[in-house]
């Protein structure tokens, strides 16, 4: 695995409170089509916005107390493949799977896993989020 954070998203309690405060200190959105979620380009990584109880469910874990922590760190594979790749890595490493990699509702593969210390990692591949030879992400527009 490449030494590099892609994304990191935030669970949040208020979408539209949270993506107001991000506007508010300049920050610009990207992906504005994207529905129910809010990006912004972060340099060479990016920074997503995205309800709590939406992210808890995609990891497979409660909102709710100490099975969840609002935040899982993301990255963001050039294929489906390297998701598989990265995962297996990461289960070599002493991570331990939270899901299974698959196909997902907006379109790309994503799997989960929890390094030792039970912080989440998304594995993703997005069709729509170009990944750079020095391991950049580039959100549409």
């Amino acid at each position: 695995m490449e030494q590099r954070i892609s994304l990191i998203t935030l669970g949040v309690a208020d979408l539209d409170r949270a993506r107001a405060f991000y506007e508010a200190l300049g920050w610009k959105r990207s992906v504005k089509a994207a529905e129910g979620v809010a990006f912004f380009q972060a340099g060479a990584m990016a920074l997503s916005l995205y309800p709590r109880a939406n992210l808890a469910a995609d990891a497979g874990r409660s909102p709710e107390g100490s099975g969840f922590s609002g935040i899982v760190l993301a990255f963001n594979a050039r294929s489906k493949a390297e998701v598989d790749e990265v995962l297996a890595e990461a289960r070599r490493a002493g991570a331990s799977f939270v899901s299974k990699p698959g196909d997902v509702f907006w379109g790309g593969y994503t799997g989960y896993f929890a390094d030792p210390d039970g912080h989440l990692w998304e594995i993703a591949w997005n069709p729509s989020f170009r990944v750079k030879e020095d391991g950049a992400i580039v959100l549409p527009d």
